[in-house]
């Protein structure tokens, strides 16, 4: 997966955010797994994945429907979010 910006995190929560809270940390995993599918395959043939985008988190949030950008206070947004950098942190987490 290409480098993660705050335009990724926002755009994958929003991603997120439509969905009921109890799915939300099975696909917070899978956008990041797609992600780096995308960068897999923009890597080997140079060119974006028809499905997963470019690599970014945000190309592969932007695949699917977005709600609109809430305050970054709305505590569903702030859920969204916690769900996304914890699967960022579980991707990164060596394994033992």
């Amino acid at each position: 997966m290409r480098p993660v910006l705050p335009g990724d995190i926002s755009a994958a929560a929003r991603a997120l955010l439509p969905l009921p809270p109890g799915s939300r940390k099975s696909v917070a995993l899978r956008l990041i797994k797609e992600a780096q599918a995308a960068d897999r395959y923009r890597k080997r043939f140079r060119k974006a994945h028809a499905l997963f985008g470019n690599g970014t988190l945000m190309a592969a949030a932007m695949m699917r429907p977005l709600a609109r950008e809430p305050r970054l206070d709305d505590p569903d947004f702030l859920d969204c979010r916690f769900h996304i950098f914890q699967a960022l942190m579980d991707q990164r987490r060596p394994v033992s």
